[in-house]
């Protein structure tokens, strides 16, 4: 008897909860950084900085989420194959 894996999914509430949140954390920084009392280089290295850790942020969200997925590929893989061996033997046959 093999079990298939859930599937996981998340709810609309909980993409829609995701992605204001970012839009407002974005949108906080970015008028955080134009309101700054300082000189316009300094809010333009700011700026960059905090476009540099949005797009590492999503580069490490795919990274981890594509080895998870490779884990879970490989881990079918493996118990097709145990299914496979455990479904030819027969234990009354004799050696």
């Amino acid at each position: 008897m093999s079990e298939t894996p859930v599937k996981q999914q998340t709810t609309m509430a909980y993409h829609g909860q995701a992605v204001a949140s970012f839009a407002v954390a974005l949108a906080a920084t970015t008028i955080g950084i134009l309101k700054l009392q300082t000189d316009a280089w300094v809010r333009a290295f700011l700026g960059i900085a905090v476009l540099y850790l949005v797009t590492s942020a999503f580069t490490l969200a795919k990274v981890v989420r594509d080895r998870q997925e490779a884990g879970r590929l490989v881990s079918r893989v493996d118990q097709a194959r145990v299914d496979r061996l455990l479904a030819a033997h027969d234990p009354f046959e004799p050696s």
